[in-house]
């Protein structure tokens, strides 16, 4: 079984847009999965993109994906990585995919100075938990995540 990652391309947003979905069904969160080609399309793949998607295949079948942006570490002085989605496909689990979307993430931290990468995992999601253990991920205490979106951002004017 050959792996390889690449960085995903504009005919790639239909696959990407399938794989949030999939992601939010294990997720049980599907009925906010509203991402469409277009907004992939839009977002993903302009001029000047704030996101960016690697895709993971085995023998030309999409494994799956990670998908991130860059942030900022006022502590460190240096940009980051945040990595917003991080899906395997059931069917190929266990055969080290995530690893490499992890290792291609690290080439990326290292090609762009970042001097992290950071990301979220719902509490109930051992399996990814273990995972991440095992790459050596520490989880953050301390913090608590905050959002705002929907009527709380559009009345902040």
């Amino acid at each position: 079984m050959a792996v390889t990652v690449r960085p995903a391309i504009k005919t790639d947003a239909q696959v990407i847009v399938d794989l949030i979905y999939d992601l939010a069904v294990y997720e049980k969160l599907e009925e906010y999965a509203v991402a469409t080609r277009q907004n992939i399309e839009e977002t993903l793949f302009n001029e000047s993109p704030k996101a960016f998607a690697l895709l993971a295949q085995v023998n030309d079948r999409i494994a799956g994906m990670a998908l991130y942006f860059f942030n900022y570490s006022t502590f460190q002085g240096k940009h980051g990585i945040y990595l917003e989605d991080l899906f395997v496909k059931p069917e190929f689990r266990s055969q080290k995919i995530g690893l490499a979307l992890f290792k291609a993430l690290g080439q990326a931290a290292k090609e762009n100075d970042c001097g992290r990468i950071d990301w979220s995992v719902l509490d109930w999601n051992q399996l990814a938990i273990d995972f991440y253990h095992k790459l050596g991920a520490k989880p953050q205490s301390g913090w608590t995540g905050y959002r705002l979106d929907g009527e709380a951002l559009a009345a902040l004017k």
